[in-house]
């Protein structure tokens, strides 16, 4: 009978354990006294468990603060329609918060645009079958045919969009057909083209893109030959999200290596290759696990 009993225990004990799941918020107001205490209060009544916490304010007097919250919740799946209306009118209203509540497991729809080189590309599709990126890679898409049999190898839709330079709203129009409704954010992974302004404001979904660092020098091709012939002492990449104005969106993230003469610009651009898969991949696993808050034209990470 004890064995019974014991067993049925551990029974319940797995049933509850099951039951139970991760969700982030992550919000943003004005800083003023309170706000924490309300936010973990609102959680704790609900029966959460705060597992991790990240907060930051640009001023404590007159600035914004912004916070990211992990926590555990028994049944949130079905619990999360009221848990988000009851925190709108708890505490988010009465702070006027700008928020977002995500349940581990609600996978972001990726979408990657690539041209020719595929460093970036595979370094994102290797990622992702490790189950390093918690995404669901719906769509690839460049303008050259080159790397289709590559992405088909990972069981991956490829989509072959030409830009040719006198039908540029044409092929922009083919890949907004694509892209609507079927992806929640988009990475250029080395994509040579410029998407105009028209493009960006249908797509309505965050555009990550990577470059080398050494922008707004060396702007066009062949920016490591020009590098060298410079003597450049550092190189590196920009990981941002792409707005009207050309590379200067809010930066993500950034990282560099130092070079000096004895590298010839072949090896500045396999350096600047690595630097570039690194700083692509730390930003769209902070974009997946939303650790990034866009403020005016930069961002917080909340790592």
């Amino acid at each position: 009978m004890a064995a019974a009993q014991q067993a049925s225990v551990s029974n319940a004990a797995d049933e509850r354990d099951a039951a139970i799941g991760s969700a982030r918020l992550l919000l943003s107001c004005a800083d003023r006294p309170g706000i924490v205490a309300a936010v973990s209060s609102f959680l704790f009544r609900q029966g959460a468990n705060i597992i991790d916490s990240v907060q930051h304010s640009t001023d404590p007097v007159g600035g914004t603060f912004f916070m990211r919250l992990e926590f555990t919740l028994e049944r949130i799946e079905e619990r999360q329609a009221a848990l988000e209306h009851e925190f709108t009118s708890e505490v988010a209203e009465r702070f006027e918060m700008g928020w977002r509540l995500s349940r581990e497991g609600e996978l972001k729809r990726m979408a990657v645009l690539v041209s020719r080189h595929d460093h970036c590309l595979l370094d994102l599709l290797w990622r992702w079958r490790r189950n390093d990126l918690d995404a669901d890679v719906v769509q690839i898409v460049s303008n050259h045919p080159d790397l289709e049999s590559t992405v088909r190898e990972f069981g991956l839709p490829y989509a072959h969009i030409p830009v040719e330079r006198d039908r540029k709203p044409e092929a922009e129009s083919r890949l907004l057909s694509i892209l609507d409704g079927r992806a929640d954010f988009v990475v250029l992974a080395r994509y040579m083209q410029i998407l105009s302004g028209g493009f960006l404001a249908r797509v309505g979904i965050p555009i990550i893109n990577i470059h080398h660092s050494f922008l707004p020098a060396f702007v066009g091709p062949d920016p490591y030959r020009r590098a060298f012939d410079r003597g450049v002492k550092i190189i590196g990449a920009t990981a941002h999200y792409v707005t009207e104005d050309l590379d200067e969106g809010p930066i993500i993230e950034q990282d560099v290596a130092r070079v000096s003469h004895r590298h010839d610009a072949a090896e500045l651009e396999q350096i600047g290759r690595d630097i570039e898969r690194i700083v692509l991949a730390r930003a769209v696993k902070w974009h997946l696990e939303d650790r990034v808050i866009v403020h005016g034209n930069k961002t917080f990470v909340l790592v």
